[in-house]
């Protein structure tokens, strides 16, 4: 149990750690070639914050782990919103401003709600529930589209927007050569693989130990240290008062993570879902819901303290039930 234990928190470590090495070198190669910064921050950062994720679910589902995959996926994006944004909110009130940002919820929303359709089978009077390869390759479309059409806005004239200021004015560390980028970029996808090796392998040993379906160890363990990135780069935003990007990094991992993520997961293998997935389906729905409320109809743009206790509350209170 202890080794078991000891695989899947080194898994994780490793997972963090190499994610981090992959966007140092994939941003400071990107830069030296003349990519502009805030492609780099719409591109790169975020593909490196989701890393993670892809790295576990790419390994469960060579693995034949469906529910390992289903669960890392739907615990990362209900994390995102209810530990992440919650956490940022209570260290400081989230003031969106952006247009990027108001635009991305309710495409976060109906990204979840596709999922969400896709994911409930059953209903239409399939005899099982999942993500085949053709829901994938459609999510990988929809995923083209997204970055496609938020680049071209990007760079289409809103240089008064608060969130493309914060994140075309950051800059990456620059390396002396592009062989230095290209072998930390190397490492980053070397330690992916091991670690999403070593996660997945721990997951299902750990939940086999502890009696436990291996869907809840993803749903709460895994899912919780696949988005740290997230977590500490909201928090640190929100405590250096880029609320927009706080807000803005969630939103984005959680698209990356339905279209993107989870489009490579079934593409490679069908994603079925467990027992009980259904109602992780729902609470995902429901929290992107939620923050769609408190920020765009409810709290005018805004994420209070009280709001953020309550994304915490919500989080915890459903992760506590899966758990029973």
């Amino acid at each position: 149990m202890l080794v078991d234990l000891l695989q899947l928190v080194g898994g994780l470590a490793l997972l963090l750690a190499a994610g981090f090495a992959l966007v140092q070198g994939a941003g400071s190669l990107a830069r030296s070639l003349g990519v502009s910064p805030l492609v780099i921050g719409l591109t790169v950062v975020a593909f490196g914050t989701s890393a993670p994720e892809l790295a576990v679910n790419v390994t469960a589902a060579i693995r034949d782990q469906g529910d390992v995959a289903f669960g890392n996926l739907m615990g990362s994006n209900l994390a995102n919103v209810g530990l992440v944004l919650g956490t940022a909110a209570v260290v400081r009130p989230l003031v969106i401003q952006g247009v990027l940002i108001t635009r991305e919820i309710p495409m976060m929303l109906l990204a979840s709600f596709s999922v969400l359709v896709m994911g409930l089978d059953h209903l239409r009077g399939e005899p099982e529930s999942r993500f085949d390869r053709s829901e994938g390759l459609l999510l990988l479309l929809l995923f083209c589209v997204f970055l496609y059409y938020t680049v071209r806005a990007a760079l289409g004239g809103h240089a008064a927007d608060p969130l493309v200021e914060q994140v075309a004015g950051r800059r990456l560390p620059s390396f002396e050569s592009a062989l230095r980028h290209a072998l930390l970029m190397g490492g980053g996808f070397l330690g992916l693989i091991i670690g999403g090796q070593l996660t997945v392998a721990g997951a299902v040993a750990t939940a086999e130990a502890l009696a436990v379906p291996e869907s809840v160890v993803a749903l709460v363990v895994i899912a919780v240290g696949t988005s740290l990135p997230e977590l500490s780069t909201s928090v640190i935003a929100a405590w250096r008062g880029e609320t927009d990007l706080a807000v803005g990094n969630v939103v984005g991992s959680n698209i990356f993570n339905l279209l993107f993520v989870l489009g490579v997961t079934a593409t490679i293998r069908p994603v079925p879902v467990p027992v009980a997935g259904s109602m992780d389906l729902i609470a995902m729905v429901v929290m992107a819901a939620l923050l769609f409320v408190v920020c765009s109809v409810y709290g005018g743009r805004r994420i209070s303290h009280a709001e953020g206790w309550l994304l915490l509350a919500c989080y915890a209170g459903y992760v506590a039930a899966r758990v029973e």
